[in-house]
């Protein structure tokens, strides 16, 4: 058994104490030198964060703790979500941000460079399209899209207008876990086939819904946006809306996009050739329409395969994690779990390396479950809309691996095993199915590029 000391001492010298929050250096891929060259007030990174009430209230705080970073902006239609941010935002930057409920007219001001994205699902492509239209950079919290139509549209974007979107798929950016994965594509297990990946927890019924009049703290209006309009009910807002098909993309995007992203990424693959998807609705009978438990499968033209578990209403866990991945080869296994950690087997099952987490991370925590960790994503954001410097995840890979998870959810609501088109990832002779590869829009409201 192996333990990479040198790696777990930088680690815990990076990440201790306030310094974890504003660190310049990074993963052994990316130039820690060019972060020195940030300096003051007037070079600081200014973004607006749009949707703050839990994910984006714990970005809106890493983003305002990273010392070349400036939180300008935030946007929310929750008035009372706003103000909690705006406070916590002011007191770790000391500069206390404007509020501005409508996040377009935060695209207006000239000195703003980029827009963080963490409303509701429907929200994620149109806004980081009207950001880009506006020649801002965009932190695009996952599933990047809504539906695929729209991922492609956040591709074409960025060859337009030559902008930055970097997905918040953070593992891309652990450094246990990149080595992880570098160790993978160098053979330390030969040739990985089968990537098996998984999401569990203990999620309650959301009840049904009434009718209700829109609290006089939101803009229901505003939060809608995109979207087709539907009365308000009371069990829609904050965090219920995932499982709504109008609004949310289930848990196979919400949890399902980091793992699925780490296995693509592992497997070296893009568009796959076949999708399919058994789960449903089981565990309560209330307004949640994505399934709460599925399986998906997905296979590849290099005879290779990925399945995601999802169940949202049983928290046994998987190799002690409620989250990972794992994957088998010819040679042997890699297992990688919640945390910035990973083990490998031989076919004997014995355990020949074993890289250790420095840092707790809590998957069950919804908004901020590894503020510390998440800090090297930022500043690769950073140093790629400064220096040019490679993103750990541009939209066309993070495009890919949403996608992925979307051809599951396809396959799962028409009930067909999809037939797919390995050069782009387009369904194969199913107009049925192809229905679901965009979405009907409130009018006027209607994405381009």
């Amino acid at each position: 058994m192996e333990n990479s000391e040198n790696r777990r001492k930088f680690i815990k010298k990076t990440l201790t104490g306030a310094a974890v929050l504003s660190f310049g250096g990074v993963l052994p891929s990316f130039s820690a030198k060019s972060y020195a060259r940030i300096l003051g007030a007037n070079e600081r990174i200014q973004v607006a964060v749009m949707g703050v009430n839990s994910r984006g209230l714990a970005l809106a705080s890493n983003f305002a703790a990273q010392k070349n970073c400036e939180v300008r902006y935030i946007n929310d239609v929750d008035k009372r979500a706003a103000d909690k941010c705006i406070a916590n935002v002011a007191q770790i930057q000391g500069i206390t941000p404007k509020a501005q409920a409508d996040f377009r007219k935060s695209l207006e001001d000239k000195d703003l460079d980029a827009l963080v994205i963490a409303a509701p699902d429907h929200w994620h492509a149109p806004a980081a399209l009207l950001a880009s239209a506006a020649g801002k950079h965009v932190y695009l919290e996952k599933p990047c899209s809504h539906n695929p139509h729209e991922g492609e549209m956040l591709v074409a974007a960025v060859n337009k207008y030559k902008n930055i979107i970097q997905m918040g798929n953070q593992r891309r950016s652990w450094p246990n876990i990149h080595s992880a994965i570098k160790e993978l594509h160098a053979g330390i297990i030969g040739r990985p086939y089968y990537a098996k990946t998984w999401y569990s927890n203990n999620r309650p019924s959301i009840g049904v819904g009434k009718v209700a009049p829109v609290p006089d703290w939101l803009d229901y209006d505003l939060w809608q946006g995109p979207a087709p309009r539907r009365e308000f009910k009371d069990n829609l807002i904050h965090y219920n809306w995932h499982w709504f098909w109008h609004w949310g993309t289930g848990e196979s995007l919400n949890n399902g996009t980091h793992m699925i992203d780490l296995a693509r990424w592992g497997l070296q693959v893009d568009y796959p050739t076949k999708v399919s998807s058994a789960g449903g609705r089981y565990r309560y009978q209330d307004d949640w329409e994505t399934p709460d438990t599925q399986n998906i499968t997905i296979e590849f033209d290099n005879k290779s395969t990925i399945s995601w578990e999802g169940r949202s209403c049983n928290p046994f866990p998987i190799e002690g994690s409620t989250v990972g991945v794992i994957f088998y080869a010819e040679n042997g296994t890699m297992v990688i779990g919640a945390g910035n950690s990973y083990k490998v087997f031989d076919l004997k099952n014995n355990l020949i390396k074993e890289v250790k987490n420095e840092v707790k991370v809590d998957p069950n925590n919804l908004s901020n479950p590894s503020q510390q960790l998440d800090a090297f994503h930022l500043q690769n954001f950073f140093a790629a809309i400064k220096h040019g410097e490679p993103l750990a995840s541009d939209i066309d890979g993070g495009h890919k691996s949403t996608l992925l998870c979307q051809l599951g959810n396809i396959a799962q609501r028409s009930g067909k095993t999809l037939q797919v088109d390995p050069m782009n990832g387009r369904i194969l002779n199913d107009p049925k199915a192809m229905k679901l590869w965009t979405r009907e829009y409130q009018k006027g409201w209607e994405p381009k590029v």
